[in-house]
């Protein structure tokens, strides 16, 4: 199911046919550019979605705390 030798071969050379060899370092740069850009995006999406995730444990958290208080008071005045 893979690429074998052969084939890579092939469309190394159809590259190069097509593009030229002056562009395809450029090409290359590009595409260097835009994988970079696309792990920073994921990891900035990563790292927001962890802090929301905290930040909803956090106030869940005084939620719950919260709920206990209120809980805590009634059964006393009762």
């Amino acid at each position: 199911m893979g690429l074998s030798l052969t084939e890579i071969l092939v469309i190394f050379v159809a590259i190069l046919l097509l593009f030229g060899a002056k562009r395809i370092p450029e090409i290359a740069r590009a595409l260097g550019r835009a994988s970079h850009e696309f792990k920073k995006a994921k990891d900035d999406i990563i790292t927001e979605t962890e802090e929301l995730r905290d930040a909803a444990e956090k106030r869940a958290e005084l939620e719950d705390r919260a709920a206990e208080k209120n809980q805590g008071g009634k059964k006393d005045s009762e």
